[in-house]
């Protein structure tokens, strides 16, 4: 997982972050601050996820965002 484009471009991705997995509140998104392993938790929580399917899916979502 490519974190450092998460944390380098949150700030310009958290609006698409939360367009993509609408279930993350407002509290979810601050708390994440572009960790992904934050990120990857929260999709765990929020939708069932297991650790490998939330890593996959943030990967793929980052490759498109690039």
């Amino acid at each position: 997982m490519n974190k450092d484009i998460l944390e380098g471009k949150w700030e310009q991705l958290k609006g698409k972050v939360k367009a993509k997995w609408g279930d993350l509140t407002d509290d979810d998104i601050a708390e994440i601050k572009g960790n992904s392993q934050y990120l990857a938790g929260k999709l765990q929580e929020r939708y069932g996820r297991t650790k490998e399917e939330a890593e996959k899916e943030i990967n793929a979502w980052l490759d498109e965002h690039k």
